[in-house]
């Protein structure tokens, strides 16, 4: 029960309305806080990546800073002793005294704070350092796969990533108590020749690493680290909580700059990243991509609010719109029930001049017509009867069958028996064909079958006068037609054309499709003694709308209403099953003949 009436209620007028309503209503509204909502989005999140890459920008400017002052002490293989120092392979302790006070100097001045050490080697291992004075090396210096690239590229400058050693530790036994060093190297060359004479090598902590990447921070847990050119990590906070493997970020960082978006921990993870020009290392921001559009989702609550506030209010002036239209609705919908139950009176008064108005005054008229229709559809089913009943009347025409019989009988008492088996078979099938076990609709095929023998069985009686043809395309031969609808016609050209005629009478039965395949035309022609053009219009005007008739003769002297009532009840029939635009056209002319054509349509499927 319940069920029902939740349908009766949607599937009503007004629910269905209201749908609409909001549906219509709800499309733009949603669109707007979705475009709007996309547009903040976009904004905040351009606004915030811009950020997140001026930061990245800056850490890397300090850092390349930073390689750039402490690059200075590059200059010191420009110093004499030094040169002279790596020259030679022979101790010299006031070289090497000299280039310590340089050291020393050098450090007073630019205040290094973050160097550890400076280190100088030449091509034989003979070395000197801040750390170890002077110091012989117990192997090739050039085994070393640092001091091998700078042999084949002498102007570069290597930047060492952090390690738990210094590139020369292995070679003076020194070590680093403090953990992770960042190694800068370089190649000493003779001044005239250019020549390759050692290497230089400055050790500085990655303290400063760490606080300037410590220094910044990405929304609430997003944090910067620093990775080599492999992509993996140089440094790295201890409290970073959305770090990606170096497996899965290497792949990515393949430009200068840039930022995506990618999968970590189930979550989506906005990355950016920048390269030092100095170092060649990627300065990299991970952060949550939540934390990074924070902005955005709170523009969307406040878009779902107002959507929904004013989806509220359009369902509010709905109801008060609605019930203004669907009153007279109403009105009209309990007039059509009482309609529907056969209350032909039951009208509406329309209020107004809108379309309800309207619908109301077409109602009306309807009202009225269907009262039409019904009179007029009475008066059809009574015409309807009568021509069934005369057709009835021509099925079992008695003047006819005593005709018949007579010559039956004549010409068994003349010994014609085959000429009686011929009469008595198409006498029969032409009554079997009549009766058709009632029913009111045949084949073209049997309709003719029933007009030859019709024509046969009268063959007999105007053996001098008549004579017929029959030719009927075969594509209409499986067709449906009204049944008793050729006899009346060729009835009428033999009784009121060749009769009367002098002379033999032809009747020729034709019949063929038209070009569009839609109509059956059906044609009786005589040679009889055909009728005048004023005979010819009154024919015709009395077959429309009459049950008299005149007969093809003199049409003063002679009228025939059998024939009159056979044409006029074929028409008749035509046009109650068919319509008016079907059914008999005829054309004669005096003393040549008369011609009855028969058009019925091909309805769909053959019908």
């Amino acid at each position: 029960m319940m069920t029902r009436l939740l349908r009766m209620t949607i599937s009503s007028v007004k629910a269905k309305m209201l749908i609409m309503f909001v549906i219509l209503t709800s499309i733009p509204l949603l669109a707007v806080g979705l475009i709007s909502y996309q547009k903040s989005f976009n904004t905040v999140s351009e606004h915030s990546k811009a950020s997140t890459i001026y930061i990245a920008d800056q850490l890397a400017r300090n850092i390349d800073i930073l390689f750039q002052d402490t690059g200075k002490l590059l200059e010191l293989e420009k110093n004499p002793a030094v040169l002279q120092f790596l020259f030679r392979q022979t101790d010299s302790y006031t070289d090497a005294k000299e280039i310590l006070l340089a050291f020393d100097l050098y450090r007073k001045t630019y205040k290094y704070d973050n160097v550890l050490n400076i280190s100088m080697v030449n091509l034989y291992g003979r070395g000197i350092s801040e750390r170890k004075g002077v110091f012989s090396l117990n192997q090739n210096p050039l085994r070393n796969p640092h001091f091998q690239h700078l042999i084949g590229h002498p102007d570069d400058v290597l930047i060492i990533p952090p390690s738990d050693t210094s590139p020369l530790d292995r070679l003076d036994g020194s070590r680093y108590s403090d953990g992770g060093v960042i190694s800068m190297m370089a190649t000493v060359k003779q001044r005239i020749t250019h020549e390759i004479i050692g290497f230089i090598v400055i050790d500085l902590n990655d303290e400063f690493v760490q606080q300037f990447s410590d220094a910044y921070q990405i929304g609430k847990t997003g944090r910067f680290i620093v990775a080599g050119p492999g992509g993996v990590p140089i440094y790295q906070p201890a409290d970073m909580s959305h770090s990606l493997p170096a497996d899965t970020l290497a792949p990515r960082l393949t430009s200068a700059k840039d930022s995506f978006v990618t999968a970590g921990s189930g979550k989506p993870i906005f990355v950016t990243y920048t390269t030092s020009e100095a170092t060649g290392w990627k300065i990299v921001g991970i952060a949550p991509l939540q934390e990074i559009v924070e902005d955005a989702n709170e523009i969307r609550q406040l878009i779902i609010v107002s959507v929904g506030l004013s989806i509220l209010f359009v369902v509010v002036l709905y109801f008060f719109i609605s019930s203004r239209l669907t009153k007279p609705l109403k009105v009209l919908k309990s007039r059509m029930r009482k309609a529907a139950l056969g209350n032909l009176d039951a009208k509406v008064t329309p209020t107004g001049s809108d379309e309800i108005a309207d619908l109301g005054n077409s109602f009306n008229t309807m009202i009225e017509q269907i009262k039409v229709l019904i009179a007029r559809s009475i008066q059809e089913q009574k015409q309807i009867q009568k021509s069934e009943l005369r057709t009835l009347q021509a099925q079992i025409n008695p003047h006819f069958l005593y005709n018949t019989l007579d010559s039956i009988i004549w010409m068994a008492e003349a010994g014609k028996n085959v000429q009686v088996i011929e009469l008595v078979k198409a006498l029969s099938r032409f009554f079997r064909i009549s009766l058709s076990k009632g029913k009111d609709w045949i084949t073209v095929a049997d309709e003719i079958e029933h007009v030859h023998n019709y024509l046969v069985i009268q063959q007999v009686r105007y053996r001098d006068i008549l004579e017929f043809s029959i030719d009927i395309e075969p594509g209409a031969f499986r067709l449906p037609i009204l049944k008793m609808t050729m006899q009346p016609i060729v009835e009428n050209a033999l009784y009121h054309g060749i009769k009367n005629k002098r002379g033999k009478g032809m009747i020729l039965i034709s019949g063929q499709l038209d070009d569009t395949g839609q109509t059956l035309v059906i044609k009786v022609q005589d040679n009889g003694i055909g009728m005048s053009q004023r005979a010819l219009d009154l024919l015709i005007e009395r077959i429309g709308g009459s049950t008299q008739l005149v007969s093809p003769g003199d049409e003063a002297e002679e009228s025939s209403p059998e024939g009159g009532f056979g044409l006029h009840n074929v028409n008749q029939r035509i046009r109650l099953y068919y319509g008016a635009e079907y059914g008999l056209a005829i054309d004669s002319t005096e003393g040549i003949g008369t011609t009855v054509a028969l058009r019925i349509p091909i309805l769909p499927g053959g019908n």
